[in-house]
């Protein structure tokens, strides 16, 4: 062979094949490794890595994600998570389709060309996520997904989060799921805790994978059945991976992120700072490399990436030791794109887009009433969303309000959430009691409110809701938290109101600067953001809010708004 392009000199090589690590040099002409030889043996090349006392180990593949989750643009986000060492992503960009549709779709897809991460698409499945109970600002219905999975660089239908259509024979879902059948792509899944003869169903329709938190047995009872778990950080409970240990044969598992902010990602990492966690709940090294490398490249169909030898994709990561996952250098394609964790390039110019004037909803005005009832006066049993400190699942709790005028007396008594349908200006509007945190007064306002991104506000006063509210809105769509003699904290998002068109320093120091304003204000959950941003996500147990009412989610029914008619 001639001269190389790029030498990784000095180093060991991993093999997620047989889990072994031997001395060896790695030579890549263009994007592709050449070769794979004994120390000193590789030719010349124009330019040397030196890796002594590094592993070089393959990139890694994040086999299900959502870029507007770190509410960067697309070409953003990969230059900063391409330094820890995710090579390759599989994209479902659900939360812009909701709010955009096919546009959006083709313009995610024409802004991660060219960013030197490869990513892959899912078209979204779920748009809206449950059809009839909430307005989105689009609907895909079977032809568009049909048309759509022949897109350039599309390979998978989205996670189908209506598992509860899929089992109850929907036609709507039969026939989307029948579309990507007959493209014969993948069909990715979303069905927290199905089990039994409802599984059986789910997974006869084709649907087989899940990244969705599970119980222990359950976890055990879909990877039996050969459903590919996909454990983002939440999933990897003590018990989940000790009941997966404790079978037989591990069974094949794909690492993802899922949903991470673009601050926790320059704080702590992407994939990789999933790879640790799995590491810490003790799952073993070689176990947790192949889930972030070969497991995933294989669900994708990508056989040329996922194992470090000639032929295959020069994505690379260069790790001191298989138990510290954040690597040292990062090659994508066969060129170097980060050291230290830290990406070589400078961010771009802004991308310019068409998604700006997506909020369309006037904002409550300060001193009118929020929630306004057709009850006679009274006090009733209110049902409310009582969430919790873990995780975004949400249970049935109820609280005693008064009703004068037509008009709910909840100030002073409780915290409400309030959903304002922002696509098509109809002014519907949804407002429940909100309980499981001890809130100081203020208001939290988002566009970013999965999944059809309507304008929600957890507030514990009028006042500040509309305070929250209006800043949010005036900003083309973001995230605000407003609080009495405080000046507001304020995230802008001015692309379909779920993704910054700024630098991810910037947008992360706004992002941090708000995450820790929601912990002061008495917010309490490992993941503030996603904890409030799911409150309306009605495929989500157990109880969620849309601009139309409150969702039985089990069930997919109406939950009725009043436990008790009249309390007593």
């Amino acid at each position: 062979m001639g001269t190389a392009d790029l030498l990784i000199r000095g180093g060991s090589v991993l093999s997620v094949q047989t889990g072994e690590v031997w001395p060896a040099d790695v030579a890549v002409v263009g994007d592709t490794i050449r070769a794979v030889l004994p120390p000193g043996a590789a030719p010349a090349a124009r330019e040397v890595v030196d890796a002594t006392g590094l592993v070089v180990a393959p990139g890694y593949v994040d086999a299900h994600m959502h870029i507007e989750s770190s509410l960067l643009a697309p070409a953003e986000f990969a230059r900063v998570t391409l330094p820890r060492g995710t090579t390759t992503v599989l994209a479902d960009a659900h939360e812009i389709v909701n709010v955009a549709g096919r546009d959006a779709q083709a313009w995610m897809i024409e802004q991660g060309r060219d960013t030197g991460q490869t990513m892959r698409w899912a078209v979204p499945s779920c748009v809206p996520a449950l059809d009839g109970f909430e307005t989105a600002g689009a609907r895909l219905d079977a032809d568009d997904i049909d048309e759509m999975l022949g897109w350039d660089g599309v390979t998978t239908l989205g996670e189908v989060m209506d598992y509860r259509a899929v089992v109850g024979g929907d036609p709507r879902m039969r026939a989307i799921v029948g579309a990507a059948r007959r493209r014969g792509v993948r069909l990715d899944g979303h069905c927290p805790d199905l089990s039994g003869a409802d599984l059986g169903e789910y997974l006869w329709a084709g649907i087989d994978s899940d990244h969705c938190k599970n119980r222990p047995e359950v976890a055990v009872e879909k990877a039996r059945l050969g459903m590919l778990l996909m454990l983002q950080e939440k999933c990897l409970t003590s018990e989940v991976v000790d009941a997966l240990l404790a079978l037989p044969h591990l069974p094949d598992v794909c690492l993802v992120t899922d949903d991470i902010a673009v601050d926790a990602i320059l704080r702590t990492g992407h994939l990789d700072r999933v790879g640790a966690v799995a590491l810490e709940r003790g799952l073993p090294p070689l176990a947790v490399l192949r889930a972030m490398t070969l497991h995933p490249a294989r669900r994708l169909g990508l056989d040329d990436r996922g194992v470090v030898a000639p032929g295959k994709r020069a994505d690379l990561v260069l790790l001191r030791s298989l138990t510290d996952l954040a690597p040292e250098a990062v090659v994508a394609g066969g060129a170097v794109v980060g050291r230290g964790g830290a990406p070589l390039t400078g961010p771009g110019p802004a991308p310019r887009h068409p998604f700006g004037d997506t909020v369309h909803v006037a904002p409550p005005t300060a001193g009118a009433p929020v929630w306004r009832t057709d009850l006679p006066d009274g006090e009733y049993a209110f049902r409310a969303l009582r969430v919790n400190e873990v995780d975004t699942s949400t249970a049935a709790d109820e609280v005693r309000l008064p009703v004068r005028g037509g008009v709910v007396e909840w100030e002073g008594r409780t915290a409400v959430v309030a959903v304002f349908e922002r696509h098509t200006g109809a002014g519907t509007v949804a407002v429940a009691p909100v309980t499981g945190q001890d809130l100081t007064p203020g208001a939290f306002a988002t566009t970013y409110a999965h999944d059809s991104h309507n304008l929600t506000v957890v507030a514990t006063s009028a006042a500040d809701l509309a305070r929250a509210a209006a800043e949010v809105v005036g900003a083309g769509g973001g995230m605000c938290l407003s609080r009495p003699d405080h000046a507001p904290v304020a995230l802008p998002l001015p692309i379909g109101g779920v993704m910054s068109d700024r630098p991810a320093t910037d947008v992360a120091r706004a992002a941090g600067a708000l995450r820790d304003a929601v912990h002061a204000w008495g917010w309490r959950n490992r993941n503030a953001f996603m904890s409030l941003s799911t409150l309306t996500l009605p495929v989500s147990p157990a109880v969620k809010i849309t601009d139309r009412g409150l969702v039985r989610v089990v069930d997919r029914t109406w939950e009725p708004p009043v436990v008790a008619h009249p309390a007593e």
